[in-house]
């Protein structure tokens, strides 16, 4: 998302917070390439994993993600890895069939249309999402044809949020638009997912939301 103003909420914290938001909405967002392998394997990044990982809540999911970006960055045949780990993100959130997790919220909001893809595609949760964006100056960019209430929208919205309003309005917002349909999309990716590294980077993304939305209504 192209984010066109700044805030008085801009601290240092809510930046730390920002931050895992924006990778877990990378994660989401795209197949692992050599370019975004690089940079979760680079030592800044696997700072950033260490001190997530001083925290019991995510250091296993964690390693589980290390151990896969590592082991796919020191293969005899990198290429071929990245591509076997861009099949298992096709096959979880862009086919849409029963074993695959589609990463829309408007698929686990809407319980009697929940085979209806096609037609919830677009509908009720990305309208609302796109006046949320549009009301903080957002726009998802043109290179990601995707539907407003994707996952990594939704996560790239929070980290924006983590840094433009209080503590209220972001717990508010979570709450309604990411935790109430997240456990489920937890669920079923962790069903259907093979290869393990995008299941660990769910139960990671649950864990983080969980414990943010218990920091926030401590601070309220």
């Amino acid at each position: 998302m192209n984010d066109k103003r700044l805030s008085v909420y801009d601290t240092a914290m809510n930046q730390g917070r920002s931050m895992v938001y924006k990778l877990l909405s990378s994660l989401f967002a795209k197949e692992l390439d050599q370019q975004l392998l690089q940079e979760l394997t680079a030592s800044q990044a696997q700072a950033f994993f260490t001190q997530l990982a001083s925290d019991p809540l995510f250091s296993q999911d964690i390693e589980t993600i290390n151990s896969m970006l590592n082991s796919t960055l020191n293969s005899v045949n990198t290429d071929h890895a990245l591509l076997e780990l861009a099949a298992d993100y096709c096959g979880l959130f862009l086919v849409g069939t029963k074993h695959s997790a589609s990463p829309y919220a408007s698929l686990y909001l809407n319980d009697a249309h929940a085979v209806k893809d096609d037609v919830l595609l677009f509908g009720e949760q990305h309208q609302q999402m796109q006046t949320y964006l549009q009301q903080s100056q957002l726009a998802v960019q043109s290179e990601f044809p995707e539907p407003a209430d994707h996952i990594a929208v939704i996560l790239a919205y929070v980290a924006h949020q983590a840094c433009a309003s209080d503590d209220n309005t972001q717990l508010s917002f979570i709450s309604q638009y990411l935790h109430a349909w997240l456990p489920r999309f937890v669920d079923k990716l962790t069903s259907v997912d093979t290869g393990k590294f995008y299941s660990a980077i769910a139960h990671l993304t649950l864990a983080w939301v969980e414990s943010d939305c218990e920091a926030l209504k401590v601070a309220q």
